[in-house]
């Protein structure tokens, strides 16, 4: 008789800061019932892994479940794997917070559990060769990749029915591949497609071994699937009976026992991967996702996709952080704040395990990627990490200054290629990019552990185009979650954030700002400033200067601006100087000075627009207007933030809302991502100086 042996998989995840409510109700729709349903049946094994942000939240909500979880575990039903414990794409963070990482989570398990994991679930299956190092450092003995990895090294699936060795540096780390085909038959197709895949590649020997491991939230956790796997058609139970039943010639086994039984087929080298379907989202650009789309369907259309579509392969994760240079600084940020905290351990400093468990948390992997779930667009996801990396940075502040501080450093943050200047004090932290017209891009309020600019520009994706196609009921990802989003598809050609210089036509609509469609009569904004640095302990001075030319009435004048940006130490405050002179003439225009606040929510109503001189009629975060005034104020009463903008003259204020449409696991969605706050000034430039200064102020409600 033909025999196979199959391992089966889930990964239970949620991501730090996501909502409590969905926590709860995943848990009673996907993890709860699917332990109720593989406790009714002894001896069909399960590998099941967890993250620590999962555990932790079940352990608090719901203790019993750890019970349960240990009642399999000790039957010898379920292997537990590690991973790291905030869920990080490990490839990306230092090695030594892998490392960390991966034992926090594995000292859990074994307290709670008394079982020590030999395995390792990767977040993303985002694998680099390097990554075997610090992976048998942790104790990590097997991990489980899709066979994608390995067809892309070249390996046939007949060559996958089974696990591998590979090698960095004298360490090794064995591999196993987990079967495409399995993840989309398991629960979405009926039972008899994946035992009919199974007769297939069994054989007499009984040797093989498949692997069938996905994200556990797709039994009941995903949209329409509760009813499909739990109650209308009951899909687990029948595909447990369905083992049960065929226990001849199907062995469920872990991936312990794969290990202990059988020996590698070979030693394999992967190439830098994860899922297929990832690395298509990675392609950094819109012209390339969608070519990639189109090429791939024409393999299937000439019905040569299954034996030659793993050469077609999209791009590399890392490069997410190229598509949305947000992503890229919540990146360098962590990886700033982690090398700061490992410099102060090696001088003999002591860093709380408080702190450096904050810098773990900011390490979690869901904000940095954007695929057919929010990711990056969502601000719940985006907010945490950020805080995180804040608190983190308090705690080494504290350990560095006693007495409170003001710093300026000059460095290339965000790696590429240009300096970016930082200043910093015990109560703010700013950000400035010289190369893109001196804007701050960056701005950490300190006290309320809140990045203001944590926002995300308005980009064109590569499934736009689909918004106004017709929706197909087949599949549950294409359903609109608001009829009218393609009014709200609006893209920014330069990077949002604070302090950024325009000159724009007397008479601007609101509806051009808003459309980012204004016209700009110089390009300041995105061209490079020169700068210089002064300071003292108690003062840190950032100026800015540029000379551009401004076309206005057919004639290009020539433009001087100098912008200059002042600290000090113990306030939740600084100023900004600006000076104009025409050096062509007397130039009548509107100097337009950008401010971004990203508060988290558009229409609630804690969180609103306040101006000393009018009294709004609809003074939401999401609002849009414009008023005659010196000053504009932004509170938010459940974060207890007081943001307000004061200007030495009166200006013609203009507000709106920056919305992004982005896809998630319901669907099409519009995500409020900041406020607006454009200070508009007629003013008339000559010889002589124009003068307008700011100050920027924060204070906890």
């Amino acid at each position: 008789m033909k025999k196979i042996n199959l391992i089966l998989g889930n990964h239970n995840h949620q991501p730090v800061g996501n909502f409590d409510f969905v926590f709860e109700d995943t848990y009673q729709h996907a993890y709860k019932p699917f332990l109720d349903a593989h406790e009714k049946h002894p001896g069909i094994k399960y590998v099941q892994h967890y993250t620590g942000i999962l555990y932790e939240w079940i352990l608090k909500h719901h203790p019993e479940f750890f019970q349960q979880l240990g009642h399999l575990v000790e039957r010898g039903d379920v292997e537990i794997l590690t991973g790291g414990f905030y869920e990080p794409i490990l490839a990306v963070i230092p090695d030594e917070d892998k490392v960390g990482q991966i034992q926090k989570l594995t000292k859990f398990v074994e307290k709670h559990f008394g079982y020590s994991p030999s395995g390792l679930w990767l977040a993303e299956r985002i694998w680099e060769q390097h990554l075997v190092k610090p992976l048998s450092e942790a104790g990590v003995k097997y991990v489980v990749l899709d066979d994608t990895h390995f067809k892309y090294a070249g390996l046939t699936d007949k060559e996958l029915y089974g696990y591998y060795i590979t090698e960095e540096q004298g360490y090794t780390t064995l591999l196993f591949p987990i079967a495409k085909r399995l993840r989309y038959t398991i629960p979405f197709e009926d039972i008899s497609a994946t035992l009919d895949y199974l007769r297939e590649i069994a054989t007499e020997e009984g040797d093989r071994i498949v692997v069938a491991a996905d994200d556990g939230e797709k039994f009941g956790g995903w949209p329409n699937t509760y009813e499909h796997v739990y109650t209308k058609n009951r899909w687990l139970e029948k595909f447990f009976e369905a083992l049960e039943d065929n226990r001849d010639w199907i062995r469920t086994m872990t991936l312990r026992e794969a290990v202990s039984e059988y020996k590698p087929l070979g030693r394999i080298y992967l190439s830098n991967a994860s899922y297929a379907e990832m690395m298509h989202w990675a392609l950094p650009n819109t012209e390339s996702y969608r070519a990639y789309e189109v090429f791939e369907q024409k393999l299937k259309d000439a019905k040569i996709y299954d034996k030659y579509g793993y050469f077609v392969r999209g791009g590399f994760w890392r490069n997410f952080m190229v598509k949305y240079p947000e992503s890229n600084q919540m990146h360098k940020r962590m990886l700033e704040i982690s090398s700061r905290a490992r410099a102060l351990q090696a001088k003999g400093k002591k860093v709380s395990p408080e702190a450096l468990d904050k810098i773990w948390e900011s390490q979690c992997n869901c904000p940095y990627w954007h695929g057919v779930f929010g990711g990056t667009y969502l601000p719940n996801l985006r907010h945490p990490i950020y805080t995180s990396l804040i608190e983190a940075e308090v705690a080494l502040d504290k350990i560095e200054h006693k007495n409170g501080y003001v710093s300026a450093t000059v460095t290339d943050f965000d790696k590429d290629g240009q300096d970016e200047v930082i200043l910093r004090s015990d109560a703010l932290a700013l950000y400035f990019k010289p190369s893109e017209g001196g804007k701050l891009t960056e701005l950490d309020y300190k006290g309320a552990r809140k990045n203001i600019l944590d926002i995300i520009s308005r980009r064109e994706e590569g499934y736009h185009n689909k918004i106004t196609a017709t929706p197909d009921d087949s599949n549950p990802l294409s359903q609109f979650k608001d009829a009218w989003l393609e009014k709200y598809l609006h893209y920014d050609w330069y990077r949002r954030g604070s302090f950024v210089d325009h000159f724009l036509p007397e008479k601007t609509r609101i509806e051009d700002l808003y459309h980012s469609k204004q016209h700009e009569l110089g390009q300041f904004l995105t061209n490079p400033y020169k700068y210089e640095l002064k300071g003292t302990k108690s003062k840190q001075t950032l100026r800015f200067e540029h000379t551009g030319k401004v076309q206005w009435g057919g004639k290009d004048y020539n433009v001087s601006l100098s912008k200059t940006v002042t600290l000090e130490k113990g306030k939740s405050e600084f100023k900004v100087d600006y000076s104009l002179r025409s050096l062509s003439g007397n130039l009548p225009l509107v100097f337009a000075v950008e401010n971004c606040y990203g508060l988290l929510a558009g229409d609630a109503p804690d969180r609103y627009y306040y101006f000393d001189n009018e009294t709004l009629k609809d003074r939401k975060l999401r609002s849009m207007g414009e008023l005659r005034s010196a000053m504009a104020g932004l509170k938010d009463e459940w974060l207890k933030i007081d943001a307000r903008l004061e200007a030495s003259r009166e200006a013609r204020v203009v507000r709106y809302p920056i919305e992004t449409i982005s896809l998630s696991v319901g669907g099409f969605e519009r995500v409020y991502q900041a406020s607006v706050v454009m200070m508009c000034f007629d003013v008339t430039l000559s010889d002589t100086p124009t003068e307008i200064s700011f100050v920027q102020r924060f204070n906890r409600t």
